[in-house]
């Protein structure tokens, strides 16, 4: 951190700048030169899209539909330049869709307190509780140590990190899980030096550690039913839909899911290694990174205190509960004692509100968590939540939905064997520029069961390529929560993801398209025709 970002904490500081008088001041004459930027032109970039698109465009539909179209294109064109900083373009819909007709103040604002939300608030003051008591230290030193090599192996190191996220991913929601292990890998990267001293391998690397684990955390909940909602949307439908057909059970997803995310983790390896590890990386890493030296510190620790097993049972009873919540549909589950209306988000803030209550030993008279420690929680991704949650209602409400949805039907006259890759691409583009990955599948899902039904296929032929694609948001910040988490660490930026982006997305589409027709059609028995 620099100087002068500390010193902005500081409560003297003054809220604008004062020129000493003993200094001459370095401000020139105004002109409307200097309102001419880059900048500018940015912010005024968005509303200029918008109008555009309201006055010129026409819809067989609604004028709100429209008009979504508009505030999208506004909405994004700010995120993608940066144009003002990202939590006020995070609050746009707050006062966009109002001016625009698509939906009240108050429905947008309930978009902000989803149970996501709450899920990522509640695991957010968990994993304070972890740095406070040095955790991630413990397991950072411990990943390392093991997977470091001596010397030093980047690609090894990489390897390390981003399949303990994958394995943690799959027993735990994908979100959570990039919320407690990016602690971890930036706990990693505190080692090595930061700011102008910073190397080019050095930066390389740090940039992978982020993307790694921004990546293989929603690749790992492809695995299991439990390790992302869109698997469980997805199956709740199909039931709908075919309630005589043999259900999907948690079996018989992980015999096709596993399978097909440790295709895509090696390749998003291949692709970071290809991409960011260059020649020379491991002795620009030695000096750092030094096995030996990683043991000793780990020796140093000592055994773990009395608050961080608390903090880790505290932990382990969330992700336990986050699992049991609603197992099959035969073994329902806990949930069902509240008939439902118990989420993850509501499991989140129960466990982190113990962290309150649980005594310490250390300092007696108080709990493992203070309250001030909360002041630190990164309330701008809360907003870019809430910002996606309220896209994604806007597009339904305002018809948008529809529109998109009448733009699917030339998939009926595509090849059999072409299918899942057209199904997975456009799952995906919806994705990452309209709405959140939960939204597509419940937009995309029953228009691709009534056309299996028109094409007289099998519809898991395009449900699954439908819902695993939506999860192959990997370009924008915005697409999913897991990417915020990672974009605030400052370690990756828009252009970043876009490069790691593109050809992991094009490697996930690849792969589903040779497991879909093969191990697809021996799983789910695809080429038996509709159920």
């Amino acid at each position: 951190m620099s100087t002068a970002e500390h010193n902005s904490d500081d409560p003297k500081t003054p809220l604008l700048p004062i020129n000493d008088p003993g200094e001459p001041s370095s401000s020139s004459p105004f002109s409307l030169k200097s309102l001419v930027t880059r900048k500018a032109l940015y912010v005024l970039l968005g509303p200029l899209l918008c109008a555009i698109i309201c006055v010129f465009v026409k819809f067989d539909g609604p004028v709100t539909s429209r008009n979504m179209l508009g505030v999208l294109a506004w909405v994004f064109s700010w995120w993608l330049t940066e144009a003002v900083p990202m939590p006020i373009t995070s609050i746009a819909p707050l006062f966009l869709f109002p001016l625009f007709g698509i939906s009240s103040a108050d429905s947008v604002a309930h978009s902000y307190m989803d149970d996501v939300i709450t899920l990522v608030l509640g695991s957010f003051i968990l994993v304070l509780a972890v740095e406070r008591y040095n955790i991630h230290r413990r397991l950072a030193l411990n990943i390392t140590s093991r997977f470091c090599g001596e010397p030093v192996n980047p690609p090894l190191l990489l390897l390390g990190i981003c399949a303990t996220t994958f394995f943690v991913s799959m027993w735990m929601h994908n979100v959570a899980c990039a919320v407690m292990m990016m602690p971890v890998a930036i706990g990693i990267l505190h080692r090595l030096p930061m700011g102008p001293e910073q190397s080019t391998h050095v930066r390389k690397f740090c940039q992978a550690v982020v993307l790694g684990v921004t990546y293989a955390a929603p690749i790992g909940g492809m695995s299991t039913l439990t390790g992302t909602g869109v698997n469980l949307i997805l199956v709740a439908m199909y039931k709908g839909a075919y309630p005589d057909a043999d259900p999907i059970g948690y079996n018989t997803w992980f015999f096709f899911g596993f399978p097909l995310a440790v295709l895509i983790f090696f390749s998003l390896w291949a692709i970071l290694c290809l991409l960011y590890l260059r020649r020379g990386s491991s002795q620009a890493l030695a000096p750092y990174l030094d096995k030996s030296h990683l043991k000793g510190e780990l020796d140093l620790l000592g055994p773990m205190a009395f608050e961080e097993k608390m903090v880790l049972t505290v932990f382990g009873m969330m992700v336990a509960l986050w699992m049991t919540r609603n197992i099959t549909d035969d073994i329902p589950g806990w949930g069902a004692l509240f008939h439902g209306r118990a989420g993850d988000g509501t499991v989140s803030v129960v466990m982190a509100t113990l962290l309150f209550v649980i005594p310490s030993k250390k300092q007696k008279g108080e709990a493992l968590m203070d309250w001030n420690e909360c002041k630190k929680l990164p309330w701008s991704i809360i907003l870019l939540l809430g910002a996606g949650f309220a896209i994604a209602d806007g597009v339904q409400s305002s018809g948008l939905a529809d529109v998109l949805s009448r733009t699917l039907d030339f998939l009926q006259g595509v090849p059999y064997l072409a299918i899942p890759p057209a199904v997975c691409a456009i799952s995906a583009i919806i994705t990452e520029f309209i709405t959140s990955n939960d939204a597509t599948v419940t937009l995309l899902l029953p228009i691709l069961i009534q056309m299996a039904k028109t094409m007289q296929v099998h519809p898991l032929l395009l449900m699954v390529p439908g819902a695993v694609g939506s999860q192959f948001a990997f370009m924008l910040p915005t697409a999913t929560p897991t990417n915020v988490v990672g974009f605030m660490t400052g370690h990756m930026d828009i252009r970043n993801m876009v490069k790691m982006g593109i050809p992991l997305k094009i490697a996930g589409t690849v792969c589903l398209s040779i497991l879909m027709p093969t191990l697809g059609a021996f799983v789910f028995g695809t080429n038996q025709g509709a159920p």
